[in-house]
């Protein structure tokens, strides 16, 4: 590929696609991070340490999405919008430093789900190396366990947004108590979170291995008061856990 500018978000398969690139092109590689109130501050810090791990070169960049009424209004295919952001971002600092190709980590089990930012990929000629290599989500992760990248285990992390039932318009505040209730959550130790929006409500997903620790004793009654205070006003435990939202997608008919 010669050099790439690496759209990099901080989960497990972008990182390996990071640090594949700087050891295979060296200087001719660059991370960039979209900055945007849907990136949660500890996912932004997370992928500041890893680049500084690696020792690439990585940019943070403001993303504009929330100025676009396309994005904001939260249709089914949001995800191509903000994408089409990113991608625009990235290619507009790609061609600054003389890169010649713009990639992203998507992986060959991204292609079973309902993802319309493949599309922007697609239409702005992003890359997709580990795509194109054949590699899954199970590979991604035993490669990156042996070059022992921190990441190997990661969780998947979706961008705030995705909280959003398709149609509620998205909102800094909302992307906000989302983040405050979720950190919460992962600072006590709870490795799988979401905290979707339902009207003035919260419906919380969790492993279902972790589900038990959070309905009983001293911690339920911790979350539910910030909860409150971040102004939900009911908060209901998916018992049935989580799900990934691009299959949820696809089994409502959304796909």
């Amino acid at each position: 590929m010669e050099s790439a500018l690496i759209a990099f978000s901080g989960g497990a398969d972008s990182a390996l696609l990071v640090r594949v690139a700087h050891d295979v092109l060296g200087e001719g590689a660059v991370a960039l991070t979209a900055v945007s109130p849907s990136l949660p501050r500890d996912e932004l810090e997370e992928s500041r340490r890893f680049a500084q791990a690696v020792g690439i070169r990585h940019l943070l960049v403001p993303s504009r999405e929330m100025e676009n009424p396309d994005y904001v209004g939260n249709p089914v295919d949001r995800c191509y919008h903000c994408k089409s952001e990113l991608f625009r971002l990235c290619r507009a600092e790609a061609d600054r430093l003389g890169l010649r190709w713009v990639a992203e980590g998507s992986q060959r089990d991204d292609l079973g789900d309902f993802r319309p930012g493949r599309r922007a990929a697609e239409e702005q000629g992003v890359r997709s190396p580990l795509i194109e290599a054949g590699l899954g989500k199970t590979d991604v992760r035993e490669i990156s366990r042996l070059l022992d990248l921190a990441t190997w285990d990661k969780p998947a992390m979706a961008c705030l947004a995705s909280r959003f039932p398709a149609g509620t318009p998205i909102t800094e505040e909302g992307l906000r108590r989302v983040e405050v209730c979720e950190r919460f959550l992962r600072e006590n130790g709870f490795r799988v979170v979401r905290v979707r929006l339902e009207g003035e409500g919260a419906r919380v997903e969790l492993d279902p291995k972790e589900i038990e620790r959070l309905a009983s004793g001293e911690m339920r009654g911790r979350f539910l008061a910030l909860c409150k205070e971040n102004g939900f006003a009911r908060v209901a435990l998916d018992l049935e856990g989580y799900r990934p939202a691009g299959k949820e997608a696809a089994r409502a008919g959304l796909a």
